[in-house]
């Protein structure tokens, strides 16, 4: 298959994603734009290209995952972004979460534990020309005090409970998006800051890898 096959093959299958996101009563069209025009494939390892569209997560080494799409746009959908937020990610992971961000606010603080992680999606967010985030790599559950306050947070990694640190660092107003629950199952949640108050709306059941960190799981290693 030569490079403009392989280029139509490739926007039938975000255009495809985009339609079963919206399906799944995914609605706001910023959101929806940002996926389909975002190439998923350069985000997973090349062996699993071929399933880079498919909506379901798919490992990227070191013990790690790129989330499900349906669940990245529902996680970025409910940070209700205008394009004037600075936004926290936890947990960069392979990138695809932050590109997706980077094009629907103004600038995203993003902070992994694993270096080789961390430097592998600053290659591919440079080669996409996405300029607006900051990397950072250190335990993601204590957040970026430095560069706090957040209009709105969004943890791609489960904790047993939202890690005070992370409220602490979110406006008046803004939104935590979060994984909550034990190993092997949690929920999605989406948290309000109100009047200093966490106020809790849940999303949907969800399983995600473990938040490592002061605030969030123990490393044992």
């Amino acid at each position: 298959m030569n490079d403009d096959a392989t280029l139509a093959e490739i926007a039938r299958r975000q255009q495809r994603l985009r339609q079963q996101l919206e399906d799944r009563g995914i609605r706001d069209a910023r959101v929806l734009d940002a996926i389909q025009r975002t190439r998923r494939d350069l985000f997973v390892p090349e062996e699993l290209r071929y399933r880079a569209y498919d909506d379901e997560a798919l490992p990227i080494g070191l013990g790690q995952t790129i989330s499900q799409p349906y669940i990245v746009a529902l996680m970025t959908e409910s940070l209700e972004l205008t394009g004037e937020e600075t936004v926290l990610e936890v947990g960069t992971g392979s990138g695809y979460q932050a590109a997706i961000l980077a094009q629907l606010c103004r600038r995203v603080v993003t902070v992994e534990r694993i270096e080789a992680l961390s430097q592998r999606a600053q290659q591919v967010l440079a080669e996409l020309g996405l300029t607006n985030v900051e990397f950072h790599l250190g335990d993601g559950s204590l957040g970026v005090p430095e560069k706090a306050p957040y209009d709105g947070i969004l943890v791609t990694a489960a904790a047993p409970d939202v890690p005070a640190p992370l409220f602490r660092q979110l406006k008046e107003g803004g939104r935590l998006v979060i994984p909550v629950g034990d190993e092997d199952l949690q929920t999605l949640t989406l948290i309000r800051k109100t009047d200093g108050i966490p106020v809790s709306k849940v999303l949907c059941p969800c399983r995600f890898v473990k938040l490592i960190g002061d605030a969030a799981w123990p490393d044992l290693g």
